[in-house]
C-alpha cells in the first residue's frame, strides 16, 4: 500500500490568517487533531495542530517560568512561549517546517518519517499543492484490518475506489477515505454512523462492489445528540 490507498483526500484547511478561536471550533467540530495551512494560491506554508493550541492565556495554561530559571531560557524561546499563548491568527502558531509526502510514497517510508519527526500527521503533496493527509490512525486501521496483502495490492486499490465513489453519490453517509481500508479482498469500514440503517447501507454497498471477498465491520455508533 501507498500513502494514495490510505490518504483522506477530503483534506480540511486553514488560511494564515484564520483565527485561534475559528481553529479551535473547527478542529473540535471535525474531530481532527491537526490542519494543513494553505495561502490563497493553495500553497503550502504551514501545519497547526493541537499541540499548538496547548499553552493559551484564555484557558490559564501558558507557560509561567521562574525568575530564577530565566537565565537558562533564550530571549527568543521566551518571546516564542508568549506568541503562542498569545496570538490570534494561525499564521504566528503554525508550524511552517512542514514535512511532505507524495502519493506514491509506501507506508513504510510515512512511518518511518512520523517516527523520525515525532509528527502525528504528514500532508501529502502533488504539484506543489495538498491532495491529501495521512495520519498515525490511518496506519493503524491498516494494522487492524489485518495488514498488507502485497499480491492482491492492485485489486485492492480498485475495490476501495469503487466502493468510495460509490459511496460519495450517496446522501446518508459522509465519504471520507479514511472509513474504508481494503487488505486481500476484505472492506474494512470504519467511523461513526448516526443509525443502525446507515451501518446496514454502508455493508450493502460494500457486497455490491465487484470483488469483495468479505466484510469486517469496525463502526461504531454515534451518541445519540440531545434535544434542545
Amino acid at each position: 500500500m501507498r500513502a494514495s490507498d490510505v490518504m483522506v483526500r477530503a483534506v480540511v484547511t486553514v488560511s494564515p490568517d484564520t483565527t485561534v478561536e475559528a481553529l479551535a471550533r473547527l478542529m473540535i467540530n471535525l474531530r481532527i487533531g491537526g490542519v494543513p495551512v494553505l495561502e490563497k494560491d493553495g500553497v503550502l506554508v504551514g501545519i497547526v495542530s493541537e499541540g499548538d493550541l496547548l499553552r493559551r492565556v484564555e484557558i490559564e495554561t501558558e507557560r509561567h517560568r521562574p525568575r530564577w530559571s530565566e537565565q537558562f531560557s533564550s530571549n527568543s524561546q521566551r518571546a516564542t512561549e508568549y506568541i503562542k499563548s498569545h496570538a490570534r491568527r494561525v499564521r504566528d502558531i503554525m508550524t511552517r517546517e512542514v514535512f511532505t509526502v507524495d502519493a506514491a510514497a509506501t507506508l513504510g517510508e510515512i512511518a518511518d518519517l512520523l517516527e523520525a519527526r515525532k509528527i502525528k500527521r504528514v500532508p501529502v503533496v502533488h504539484d506543489g499543492k495538498v491532495v491529501g493527509i495521512v495520519s498515525r490512525a490511518d496506519l493503524l486501521k491498516v494494522l487492524a484490518s489485518g495488514g498488507i496483502g502485497t499480491p492482491d495490492e492492485e485489486a485492492d486499490r480498485t475495490i476501495r475506489l469503487q466502493l468510495l465513489a460509490e459511496l460519495r453519490d450517496q446522501n446518508w453517509t459522509d465519504t471520507t477515505e479514511d472509513r474504508v481500508v481494503v487488505a486481500k479482498g476484505i472492506v474494512h469500514l470504519w467511523g461513526l454512523v448516526r443509525s443502525e440503517e446507515e451501518r446496514r447501507a454502508l455493508r450493502i454497498a460494500a457486497e455490491n462492489t465487484l470483488g469483495v471477498r468479505g466484510i469486517e465491520d469496525h463502526t461504531e455508533l454515534a451518541p445519540a445528540r440531545p434535544v434542545v
